[in-house]
């Protein structure tokens, strides 16, 4: 009695909906009524995307510091032409914005250091997790762990090691060295910013890896083994080309999330000392609104010409899977 009362207050919860269901499908027809599930998810999107986008647009070609469109005067392409006037763009000093080159050279060379030492350090890690080890487990969580933390909680417990007065100096002094300015001094500051930012996202990219390498066929390995194929030679010529796609996919991501990183460099050194932890998103963060006057424009602008970057490198590094795919 109680499974059949059960079965008709289902159905009838189901049969509420099927009368307006049946009216859509007649009113836009079965092929497309999916957009009218669709649509809410769009509005908000477009809303929250593809709006922004347009006013980004707006912003970099008018000037002022008012936010009020009506009150900013159209100025074309003037603050590109601000951005982009340089000597020699290799030197920062020769720039009309200098902090913005100064802020670029950082960018590089913190996405080319944290990058490439990422993915050496997580492929080692993923190699090394994906074999038969004890309490496997337990590390492949110790090392996913620090991806669940927010950045801001990584960077104040690592400025709380690295300052003045913080643990690792007085282990240091305990020890018998002496203490470093490691958050004061540029060399060691801009180490320690691609140090933590390597230490708080490498575990997803080693998930990534571990993923790439469990789906290698075993039967290929098995065959090498068989034929007396030395490990190394197994990884050089059966792990990493078959992990390539894999390797591609973290790169792709690992890039775009370097060129935006923000958080943790902000609350570790806040851009210093001077300007030598500054990255673009925090030129642009400094200059729109941080700072006054604020000049939304410069700082449309400036983003404008990160995403154009960003949206290049990530086409060459498709091209460069679809042709490996295809070679494949």
């Amino acid at each position: 009695m109680l499974k059949a009362t059960a079965t008709q207050l289902y159905d009838g919860a189901f049969n509420l909906f099927e009368r307006p269901m049946l009216a859509l499908q007649r009113l836009f027809g079965q092929s497309r009524i999916a957009w009218v599930f669709l649509l809410p998810n769009l509005l908000i999107f477009g809303l929250f995307t593809f709006l922004p986008i347009i006013l980004n647009f707006v912003f970099a070609t008018t000037g002022g510091d008012r936010i009020l469109l009506d009150d900013r005067p159209f100025v074309g392409a003037e603050h590109f032409a601000s951005l982009l006037d340089c000597e020699s763009y290799f030197d920062p000093n020769s720039c009309h914005r200098d902090l913005f080159w100064r802020a670029v050279g950082n960018t590089g060379w913190f996405v080319l250091m944290q990058v490439g030492f990422m993915i050496l350090f997580s492929l080692i890690t993923a190699l090394i997790l994906n074999r038969d080890i004890v309490l496997r487990g337990f590390f492949r969580a110790v090392f996913f762990y620090p991806v669940l933390l927010s950045p801001v909680v990584v960077a104040l417990i690592w400025k709380w090691i690295l300052q003045r007065n913080g643990v690792l100096n007085a282990g240091l002094e305990g020890a018998g060295f002496g203490t470093i300015n490691w958050l004061l001094e540029a060399d060691w500051a801009f180490f320690w910013v691609v140090f933590v930012s390597i230490w708080c996202n490498m575990g997803f990219y080693v998930l990534i890896l571990l993923a790439g390498l469990q789906s290698i066929p075993t039967d290929v390995y098995e065959a090498a083994e068989m034929d007396g194929t030395p490990r190394w030679r197994s990884l050089l010529r059966i792990t990493l080309p078959l992990l390539m796609p894999t390797m591609l996919v973290v790169m792709v991501l690992s890039v775009i999330r370097a060129v935006q990183a923000f958080d943790e460099i902000y609350v570790l050194t806040g851009g210093g000392p001077g300007s030598a932890t500054t990255l673009l998103i925090q030129y642009i963060y400094d200059v729109g609104f941080a700072t006054r006057p604020r000049l939304y424009g410069l700082a449309a602008a400036a983003s404008l010409l990160m995403a154009g970057v960003l949206f290049v490198l990530t086409m060459m590094q498709l091209a460069a899977t679809r042709k490996q795919s295809g070679d494949n």
